[in-house]
């Protein structure tokens, strides 16, 4: 099986091609990403890439017909990331997420590829009262982010490929460890700040739901999704991958992390405007789908595997929301060095140095 990951030097391909080795011995694991994000690395061990057979560096606009010659079956993670990259960057957004994956998802198919995974989002739920969102219950995305993750989806449900099977994970929001680490998600920020600052700082006023799963079961869901046959949900499935009781509160997340850091305060701004992106998941077809592949990571385990390679690194940095581990301030420091343009583009002229 020849597998294409785009985005796989990210905050989760990073995890995914080791897993996928695990679980795929076989597996022929072929990696493509822009190379933004290689040196946000958190861990001493050897680079992922070092576990695929061939990685190219390219911008996902501009991938090639022939990259797919003999593939199998495609993980596409590329993206503009999270919601302030979004609405920093709406155009390129659009291009990139929406538009590049559309295109990429055609060329799959005429390349005669049999699986093609995509990696949607539960927050295009947005904001949602009431009971937890199924798959079939109405959306409401807020944001750059959320409406590219919607607009492909529908994209790929009109597409209907009779020889290809399409995933699309509704995957909660991601946290836990990875070798190529991101501290702009709420987990993580908050572990973060509990370890340099004793603090953890909640800037909404606690109340707004997000469901959570850890990054590595996250892959656990991805190697589903690449073997499942057509008849297990559908040809073309939306699915919201996560689970039940890691449906939290904002201000819940932030007292299970001062818990696991002992002297750590919390903070939370009641005076706050109300954050509208709030809901609750419903899990359940997931679970009736996969049931070999569920999450198995707990928030505390979660909480305490960051925690513990944060501070095993010397990790102590009070300003680290300035730094390399936030996405946008990694692509702000490209932009200011000259080596990405407006729509996010390598301009390969570059007239400084990025900040490190």
């Amino acid at each position: 099986m020849r597998i294409l990951v785009t985005g796989n030097m990210g905050y989760v391909g990073s995890v995914l091609v080791g897993h996928l080795r695990r679980a795929l011995p076989a597996a022929r694991l072929v990696g493509h990403d822009a190379g933004f994000f290689a040196h946000c690395l958190a861990t001493p061990d050897p680079l992922p890439e070092t576990l695929l057979e061939t990685q190219h560096f390219g911008d996902l606009r501009d991938i090639a017909p022939a990259l797919l010659d003999g593939v199998d079956a495609v993980v596409h993670l590329a993206a503009v990331s999270n919601d302030p990259m979004g609405d920093r960057h709406a155009a390129a957004t659009a291009e990139i997420n929406t538009r590049g994956a559309i295109r990429l998802a055609a060329l799959a198919h005429q390349a005669g590829v049999r699986h093609f995974v995509f990696a949607s989002s539960c927050a295009i739920y947005g904001a949602a009262e009431g009971a937890p969102r199924r798959e079939d219950d109405a959306l409401n995305p807020l944001t750059s982010y959320a409406r590219s993750k919607v607009a492909v989806e529908r994209s790929l449900h009109a597409m209907r490929p009779q020889a290809m099977t399409v995933t699309c994970l509704r995957f909660a929001t991601a946290c836990g460890l990875s070798p190529r680490l991101r501290l702009d998600l709420v987990l993580n920020d908050f572990v973060a700040g509990a370890l340099a600052a004793r603090e953890v700082t909640v800037l909404s006023d606690g109340t707004p739901w997000r469901p959570l799963i850890a990054v590595a079961d996250m892959a656990r869901a991805i190697e589903w999704a690449l073997t499942r046959e057509a008849g297990q949900g559908g040809g073309v499935l939306s699915v919201n991958v996560g689970s039940d009781g890691w449906n939290l509160r904002v201000a819940d997340i932030a007292a299970a992390v001062a818990e696991a850091v002992p002297g750590t305060r919390v903070t939370i701004n009641a005076a706050a405007p109300a954050d509208r992106r709030s809901y609750r998941v419903d899990f359940g077809l997931f679970r009736a789908l996969a049931p070999h592949h569920q999450p198995r990571a707990t928030l505390a385990g979660a909480i305490a595997a960051l925690r513990d390679a944060l501070a095993a690194s010397g990790f102590a940095d009070a300003h680290f929301r300035e730094g390399r581990f936030i996405r946008l301030k990694t692509l702000e420091a490209l932009r200011e060095a000259g080596l990405l343009d407006a729509l996010l583009r390598p301009t390969r002229r570059p007239t400084g140095r990025a900040a490190a």
